[in-house]
């Protein structure tokens, strides 16, 4: 029986039509994947399904009967839930795991709060689904793979009829991903609708009942996902052929740019790595391997404790991000809306922040050469964009990257480093990330491609380090590494 029904839905902003006249209806008990490149309209879609906008034209029916929803509060009254993939807009960080699960119930709690009782019963809602989370522990001291299932509980304690769930995996460990797919299936059974929505296509087949795809802002079609496939899914999405997932340019590799003699801080125990001109360096790990943070020791984000590195024969530690980038190294972050740029400004000024002082006179920024600029970097990255001067907090995750990336092509950088750079973003706009490294190796810079997802890395870079426990464990040559021999080491293997 249809649950939920979305018919005929329109919206526009400014005058620009970001959905069509779109259909979309889930049913209760199954997983139906939501899927489109950035700018399909998917999010706007949802966000009218979670009372964030309101439709120009269209209904919205629940069990047969027409539903207002006019506020996320509304949303929540008809149990239609969200579990976002940024986790860090949806939790309070000062406030502990427990509160946190139970915010709405606190909000509408008068008087007292009875403490033992409410870490109790947050208590008892993580060990219903198998996590081990301390119920005090402040968010903001959580990693990203608890604040999402933090999320998770939250959704649950609110007795959700409808959750969707937005690239729930991104953070995740393969293990948690597992244990993440027997709640979803747990869900199914207890008569929930699950929307899911993920550029990851492998989940999507295994785990979807159907898929509907978009694009342009129009539902381009619904299909049950034992009669379709990955090729016609990518197909659908982009509106052509996506033959070559991983474009790789094979360039000169020149003279050595970094090296890393015994790294140590923090979770980095050991690292020793170089990387050269026109080289694509991966390093590569399961989640909470130490690669992040192996980024953020050579980017000057985090103390060194032992160690060396060279950048162009000359030696430093750096001890902020400040002194990394005047060395010639920069960082485009795994948290790209946290750490990489400034959601609230707009994009042409996230693209001229790190080299102001090209752009600046006397103490003041010389606004139409700022302009001038940020346009042709938005034309050389195909940003996504209707004005440069709108906040960059509007744009889709895919063209968010491509302006935190921007902003370091105007510095001298020597040295690019990548933190998860693909993390939910869809196929078309992996491409276009994929091409812009490309171009900067052929540049003779150098790359430091930091992931989990082992097909990218073998895809694009031309040595593979294996990372485990803070360790650099194993280097791979480009032609000798397959994904079982990654994942062996990757795992404690040798």
């Amino acid at each position: 029986m249809t649950t939920l029904q979305m018919n005929g839905i329109s919206k526009s902003f400014s005058g620009v039509p970001a959905l069509r006249s779109v259909d979309f209806d889930l049913k209760a008990g199954e997983v139906h994947a939501l899927l489109g490149a950035n700018g399909a309209g998917k999010s706007t879609l949802m966000k009218i399904l979670t009372g964030a906008y309101e439709a120009d034209e269209g209904s919205i029916m629940i069990d047969g009967q027409p539903s207002s929803i006019q506020s996320p509060q509304a949303a929540k009254a008809l149990g239609i839930q969200c579990v976002y993939q940024e986790v860090d807009t949806a939790l309070i960080p000062y406030l502990s795991v427990a509160e946190n699960i139970l915010l709405d119930q606190q909000i509408q709690t008068k008087g007292l709060i009875n403490w033992r009782r409410l870490y109790e019963q947050a208590e008892a809602v993580l060990s219903q689904f198998g996590f081990s989370i301390p119920v005090k522990k402040l968010v903001e001291s959580c990693t990203l793979s608890e604040k999402q299932l933090i999320l998770i509980a939250r959704a649950a304690v609110q007795k959700a009829r409808f959750i969707i769930f937005d690239e729930p995996t991104a953070p995740l460990s393969n293990h948690e991903t597992e244990r993440l797919f027997q709640i979803i299936e747990q869900c199914k059974q207890a008569g929930m609708g699950i929307i899911y929505i993920s550029h990851r296509l492998a989940e999507i087949f295994e785990i979807c009942d159907r898929i509907t795809i978009m694009r342009d802002g129009q539902r381009i079609s619904t299909k049950a996902t034992a009669e379709t496939n990955m090729d016609e899914v990518i197909a659908s999405m982009l509106g052509k052929s996506f033959s070559e997932e991983f474009p790789k340019t094979v360039v000169p590799i020149g003279e050595t740019i970094l090296e890393v003699r015994n790294a140590k801080g923090g979770k980095v125990r050991k690292a020793d790595l170089h990387v050269r001109e026109g080289e694509i360096v991966g390093v590569v790990g399961l989640v909470g391997a130490g690669k992040t943070e192996l980024a953020r020791l050579l980017f000057g984000a985090d103390e060194w404790e032992d160690g060396e590195l060279r950048v162009d024969g000359r030696t430093l530690r750096p001890r902020s991000p400040k002194e990394a980038v005047e060395a010639g190294v920069v960082l485009v972050p795994e948290e790209r809306r946290k750490e990489g740029i400034f959601v609230e400004e707009s994009v042409a000024r996230n693209l001229s922040v790190a080299s102001l002082a090209k752009w600046s006179k006397r103490g003041f920024v010389q606004k139409r050469a700022e302009l001038e600029q940020a346009e042709n970097i938005v034309r050389t990255l195909g940003v996504k964009t209707a004005d440069i001067r709108q906040p960059v907090g509007h744009l889709s995750g895919g063209n968010q990257q491509k302006v935190a990336i921007g902003k370091w092509l105007q510095t001298d950088a020597r040295l690019f480093m990548f933190d998860e750079p693909t993390k939910g973003v869809d196929v078309g706009a992996k491409s276009d990330i994929y091409r812009l490294i490309g171009s900067l190796a052929a540049e003779k810079k150098g790359i430091l491609y930091f992931s989990c997802e082992f097909p990218e890395v073998l895809g694009i870079a031309d040595r593979i380090l294996v990372m485990f426990e803070g360790q650099i464990v194993k280097e791979f040559g480009r032609e000798e590494a397959t994904q079982e021999s990654i994942m062996y080491y990757a795992s404690g293997g040798g």
